[in-house]
């Protein structure tokens, strides 16, 4: 999926669904080609990060996931805490 650039957002409001967020988490990384490793990985890494910022008392999180230039960048930002992001290398197609 390397060659494929795209952009894949959402806002989150109110407490995050867990199994809904690690869910559409699994399957953004899964279609860009990452094994089951990195996918268990980073799913419980940006649960973590949502919760946290929840926990925080953040009412609203966007997350995003951007391919571009072959690398995936995932970011979470809520009003009031700091940012999380993490990148990874996508796997060649």
């Amino acid at each position: 999926m390397a060659d494929h650039d795209f952009l894949f957002a959402l806002d989150i409001s109110g407490e995050a669904d867990t199994r809904m967020l690690g869910e559409l988490c699994t399957a953004v990384l899964d279609h860009v080609g990452l094994g089951a490793p990195a996918i268990a990985e980073l799913t419980s890494a940006l649960s973590g990060a949502v919760a946290q910022n929840g926990a925080n008392g953040a009412r609203r999180c966007n997350v995003r996931f951007v391919a571009h230039g072959g690398q995936l960048q995932i970011v979470v930002s809520c009003p009031g805490a700091a940012e999380w992001r993490t990148t990874r290398p996508l796997p060649a197609s």
